[in-house]
């Protein structure tokens, strides 16, 4: 699933545009790798999203198969990480 697709249907972000605007801004980061919006994202893949002043960190679990997931359902989807500045 594209990048910018998959941190909207996993509720990382709240509109796709939001998600197509931080890639385009260089904030996200796949496997330590600014990523543009077509990058492919795997099961194990670590996505960073770097705002001003702080990150967060989330491991791909699976892949949605549908274009959006419920909110409660997110943890299905990625792992919050600890390490965030």
């Amino acid at each position: 699933m594209r990048c910018d697709k998959f941190l909207n249907a996993v509720n990382i972000t709240k509109r796709r545009a939001v998600a197509e605007d931080m890639l385009a801004h260089q904030v996200v980061f796949v496997n330590n790798l600014p990523v543009k919006k077509s990058k492919e994202i795997k099961i194990g893949d670590i996505i960073e999203i770097r705002y001003l002043e702080r990150s967060e960190k989330f491991k791909v679990l699976q892949i949605p198969t549908t274009k959006s997931t419920p909110k409660s359902k997110m943890a299905e989807y990625v792992e919050k990480l600890e390490g965030g500045k």
